[in-house]
């Protein structure tokens, strides 16, 4: 919880991560059915569903049950933290306690930016202590209760609180020019902050893999030309013009296998995670990579700034009209009365958070889709079907990997575990002769 607290309360009046979009042409997971297909046959009476249906069973029953209730479990980690925080938005509005503490930052100097500052400081610590008992049970106590964290206490904490400065920072640039937005268009504030918040979001997303990726984990340039440059090769077949592949030191943190192109603008970085070089074949890894380089082809983060600015300035005129609303009937009570009023910021907070709320299932389902097109491009670069199956196999250590249809819709920001390996043996039995003469 705590890494999504500091980015809600980094993007508390701004960042809507969620757009609109359908599963077009995704084809829906294949009914589960017996068989005792080899998932490595390659004949021509392949069965792409009894070979999903190998693959899933390879999966040991105590080990699918652990990983299914760790998955389900964060269902109900949604409609915590969700809870929590808005009680705690609701207690410094009705308590009286916000607009003290918006009293103490203007007494600091008369610097309106400064008095932003301040407050936004006073906030987010605030927020950070009460929620830090849930935040240890779900980011360090439940991840190794399931075996999937690696980080005694002190190395965690550290991690927290370098996430809680980057907030303080962050957080306090962008609201400073929120607030004076606000102050100066009191009537159109909802249509330039919800532009600036842009602008923000895509500054940071530049700077954040050179920047602030570096302040939780090591980054190093991946040696190994067994592994380097098959990954490169890939690479520029594919139009991505990489020069090195680096190594990020997960293990540190986690168990968990990952790799990512990220950054975009000319900070753009191939990287796999340690714990993809020692838990993965060579396929296997190249499977991911493929994955991968296709949300960079693809331009899903071009693509992903388009549908969240359209998404910010929906999230704006909602928090613009709602807010409007509440602070007539309630502002005096809260001693707050308009927009720009600093003891305003948790009732924006709160209106963010319940629109963020309501559209997880549309979140979700917009980075599902972006999942599965990186998914088939991944298959055509890669050309590593049963690789793929395998990689996905390991990822069930915390996905459940076969969910009922509702159940993908709302709370996967993912394709399931039967989906992506349906589509790794439909694309096998589609390519089967290749296969079996590369073989």
């Amino acid at each position: 919880m705590h890494r999504r607290i500091v980015f809600l309360a980094l993007f508390s009046v701004t960042t809507v991560l969620a757009s609109a979009a359908l599963l077009d042409g995704q084809e829906s997971a294949p009914p589960a059915q017996t068989g005792t297909t080899s998932a490595v046959s390659t004949t021509e009476h392949f069965d792409p569903v009894a070979a999903t249906n190998a693959y899933l069973a390879k999966v040991p029953p105590d080990k699918k049950a652990k990983s299914d209730a760790y998955f389900e479990g964060g269902y109900w980690l949604i409609l915590w933290d969700f809870l929590a925080s808005s009680c705690i938005f609701i207690l410094l509005l009705a308590t009286g306690l916000s607009a003290r503490m918006r009293d103490w930052a203007e007494r600091v100097t008369r610097f309106k930016p400064i008095h932003t500052f301040t407050y936004w400081v006073e906030f987010l610590i605030f927020t950070s202590v009460i929620t830090f008992p849930l935040d240890v049970y779900e980011g360090f106590v439940r991840e190794h209760k399931y075996g999937l964290a690696t980080q005694t206490f002190g190395p965690w904490l550290g991690d927290q609180l370098k996430g809680l400065a980057v907030g303080v920072v962050f957080g306090g640039l962008l609201l400073m020019a929120l607030y004076g937005i606000v102050r100066r268009l009191p009537r159109t504030w909802w249509i330039w902050g919800a532009a600036t918040s842009l602008v923000f979001l895509t500054f940071f997303a530049l700077i954040a893999p050179v920047y602030v990726a570096p302040l939780f984990n090591k980054y190093t340039r991946l040696e190994d030309p067994a592994i380097r440059d098959p990954i490169l090769s890939m690479a520029r077949a594919n139009g991505i013009s990489a020069k090195d592949v680096f190594v990020q030191d997960a293990s540190r943190q986690s168990t968990r296998v990952s790799a990512f192109v990220t950054g975009f603008l000319g900070t753009e970085r191939i990287v796999l995670n340690d714990n993809l070089l020692t838990r993965c074949s060579l396929a296997e890894i190249e499977a991911v990579m493929g994955h991968e380089m296709g949300h960079y082809v693809m331009h899903h983060a071009y693509k992903g700034l388009m549908f969240f600015g359209i998404i910010l300035v929906l999230a704006f005129a909602f928090l613009s009209r709602s807010s409007e609303w509440a602070l007539k009937r309630w502002g005096d009570k809260w001693r707050t009365h308009s927009a720009g009023d600093l003891a305003a910021l948790p009732l924006f907070a709160f209106l963010i958070l319940a629109f963020l709320f309501v559209l997880t299932p549309i979140d979700n389902s917009y980075s599902r889709t972006e999942e599965y097109e990186a998914d088939i491009f991944g298959l055509n670069a890669a050309r590593e079907p049963d690789a793929e199956a395998e990689v996905d196999l390991k990822l069930a250590d915390y996905r459940k990997l076969d969910p009922g249809a509702l159940e993908e819709i709302i709370f996967y920001d993912h394709p399931s575990g039967r989906v992506r390996i349906y589509a790794a043996m439909r694309w096998k039995a589609e390519h089967l002769h290749e296969l079996g003469n590369r073989e």
